[in-house]
């Protein structure tokens, strides 16, 4: 028992920059309190003494604001953050080294009798607010934003967020880091980061935003093609320039006026 409480609170160290030493841990992080409460209460789930282990689940629920069923069962290094608001419910898997922050609900759809809660596979990451329904798996090192609400099952390595979540970031093969690359290449080239995403920072709309931007990028570059193999052939076409966006086309959108006339230059149809 003493050595799962070790392995507990040195787990805390590699994912809270803010434990500073194991006495801090030991006494002030509720997340740990609660765990450890719970396997006693699992405990006496798993006797068929489910009154007992239901006034213990209750106890700790009152000290701790994280109210865990005595049925769910977690896996070892399991790092509940902060934790006020978390609720994991009866048939609930949560595995090896997951991490939840605060107000995260594991819950079910469902009032029928059975598996009707989450199965969170070793390494997840659930972030503030998140939502989990239903008796879908959350797969292996899969990250989950904050106030998402996910009702379908998450691959291993993915990244989820929305309402509904959405699948955003999946282990990529050669030909999508491929893309992804060419994607840096073009925002390297506009001057900013013109997607508005990043892998620690995805977002869905960005992301659609950017692949038409990225269409229309391959749009002008056939287009031009087009002219330059038309004038070479005697056509008077594309004898016009594009107009330049100019720095006040920019305003109202709250972006500052260095970034407006970077934005500007960026636009340059002839770059």
């Amino acid at each position: 028992m003493f050595s799962r409480m070790k392995e507990d609170i040195e787990s805390v160290f590699h994912r809270d920059p803010a434990a500073r030493n194991g006495f801090e841990v030991l006494f002030n992080y509720p997340g740990l309190h609660a765990i450890w409460i719970h396997r006693l209460s699992h405990k006496l789930w798993t006797l068929k003494l489910g009154f007992l282990a239901r006034v213990i689940s209750n106890i700790s629920r009152f000290l701790t604001g994280i109210e865990i069923h005595p049925g769910a069962k977690l896996g070892r290094r399991v790092f509940i953050d902060h934790g006020m608001g978390v609720v994991i419910g009866e048939t609930a898997v949560v595995g090896d080294d997951v991490t939840l922050y605060h107000s995260v609900t594991l819950g079910g759809t469902s009032w029928n009798a059975g598996k009707r809660h989450p199965t969170l596979q070793k390494g997840a990451v659930i972030g503030a607010g998140a939502k989990i329904l239903g008796p879908i798996t959350i797969g292996e090192n899969a990250r989950v934003g904050s106030n998402s609400v996910v009702v379908n099952n998450v691959p291993d390595n993915a990244t989820c967020v929305g309402i509904p979540g959405r699948v955003i970031l999946a282990k990529q093969g050669a030909s999508g880091a491929q893309q992804n690359g060419k994607r840096q290449a073009i925002a390297k080239k506009y001057g900013f980061d013109a997607y508005a995403i990043s892998d620690d920072n995805p977002d869905p709309v960005a992301n659609a935003l950017g692949l038409m931007l990225e269409h229309v990028h391959l749009m002008d570059t056939k287009v031009e093609e087009m002219c330059k193999v038309i004038q070479s052939l005697g056509g008077d076409v594309c004898t016009d320039s594009l107009p330049k966006l100019k720095a006040e086309d920019f305003e109202g959108t709250g972006i500052s006026p260095v970034l407006k006339k970077e934005a500007a230059e960026a636009f340059d149809p002839h770059i």
